[in-house]
């Protein structure tokens, strides 16, 4: 059992919507929870961490892309329970508008692969239903206020 498991309160967590030329990045989970499943990079805040700063160093960590960081496109609550009824794991979790990913992609620390994948091809994932709500979400987002142009607001 880790620290993640059977907290007494909800961890915080940050996710990347990380959109580059028309695609979004996925990732591929390295460990529980979800291992083995498609979802979006991020992971957990450190105390005395800026929301935006965890999830630049996530991103970075997990797959070697730098990113501007924009606006918020959901605020999530994942709760898994274990067989016995009682909470294992509780994150809060907030996912955000990337763009201008600079770097070599490549997937490390918490992934075990990552990839570049077309809107229309996502169901191939078999991505939760409530992450195809936020990339939607953040697609809708990014188009409407024309957010793949370079920004310095929160670049770290």
């Amino acid at each position: 059992m880790n620290d993640r498991e059977y907290p007494d309160r909800p961890l915080v967590g940050v996710g990347g919507v990380i959109i580059k030329g028309g695609n979004v990045l996925l990732a591929r989970r390295g460990q529980e929870p979800s291992k083995g499943q498609w979802s979006l990079p991020g992971g957990l805040v450190k105390v005395g961490e800026e929301l935006h700063v965890a999830l630049h160093r996530e991103i970075l960590e997990e797959t070697g892309l730098s990113v501007t960081v924009g606006p918020v496109v959901e605020v999530l609550s994942r709760i898994l329970y274990d067989a016995e009824g009682k909470v294992q794991f509780h994150f809060i979790i907030i996912d955000y508008l990337c763009t201008n990913p600079t770097g070599i992609a490549a997937a490390s620390t918490d992934v075990s692969e990552i990839c570049w994948a077309s809107p229309d091809r996502l169901e191939e994932y078999q991505l939760k239903p409530e992450t195809l709500q936020v990339i939607e979400k953040a697609f809708a987002l990014w188009q409407e206020n024309h957010f793949s142009q370079p920004s310095d607001r929160n670049t770290v």
